[in-house]
């Protein structure tokens, strides 16, 4: 299998049509290999959440082609679809959105007993991932008792959990302070050089962005290198 874990190719993304139709992606094409953190910087409104959502089978694109791991995806059913999202994508938003009712362990643990894994080894993989961001000793806690950084650090693990081939984050630290910020990002950049996933990092820290391995942005609908 290739290093590439996600390619697309000349993609077209629009939404409306006739006279209000809006192209968001025109032509637009990005490689992002095994263990390579690729950070997407743009304005508000150019697209990012919609070239995260194509690249995450979340959205499928009016042209071009979206490969996971070397598998294209477009003609796929929606069946297939959900299938490949869940054992090969893992997603980090901006809010949290863990389950409050259950603990962090559990939480981490979730996904991977829908994909049919024994709760004990969904439990010894939470841990490990949990020791791995620095949040284990927050096993037991609920979300609301943990910190914001915390919380996204949990998060970070459960996108984490079923061994993903792709990692997407859209504005992962956009709620934290500055020093919070880093130590997820951190943990983030960590996480993906140790499990060797593709990761697309959408953020407007340009600070953070500058440590990925490389910068990109998206000028009429293409994605181009970004001069930050």
């Amino acid at each position: 299998m290739s290093d590439v874990f996600l390619r697309l190719i000349e993609v077209h993304r629009h939404y409306g049509e006739a006279e209000k139709r809006l192209d968001v992606l025109i032509s637009a094409s990005l490689e992002v290999k095994s263990g390579e953190m690729v950070a997407l910087v743009a304005p508000s409104g150019a697209g990012k959440s919609t070239l995260l959502h194509v690249s995450g089978l979340l959205e499928r694109p009016q042209g071009g082609e979206v490969e996971i791991c070397g598998e294209a995806t477009t003609s796929l059913s929606d069946r297939s679809r959900t299938q490949m999202r869940r054992e090969r994508v893992g997603y980090v938003y901006q809010f949290h959105h863990l389950l409050p009712e259950f603990s962090a362990l559990e939480n981490i643990s979730i996904p991977q007993l829908i994909a049919g894994v024994s709760r004990s080894r969904a439990e010894a993989r939470a841990m490990e991932l949990m020791d791995v961001l620095g949040v284990s000793p927050r096993a037991d806690h609920r979300p609301a008792e943990l910190s914001g950084g915390e919380q996204q650090r949990v998060a970070i693990a459960r996108a984490a959990a079923n061994s993903p081939q792709v990692i997407l984050a859209d504005e992962p630290t956009g709620n934290l302070d500055p020093a919070t910020s880093e130590k997820v990002f951190d943990a983030l950049s960590d996480l993906i050089a140790t499990h060797g996933s593709a990761a697309l990092i959408a953020t407007h820290n340009h600070d953070l962005a500058r440590r990925a391995n490389r910068v990109v942005t998206i000028k009429a609908g293409r994605i181009v290198p970004a001069d930050i």
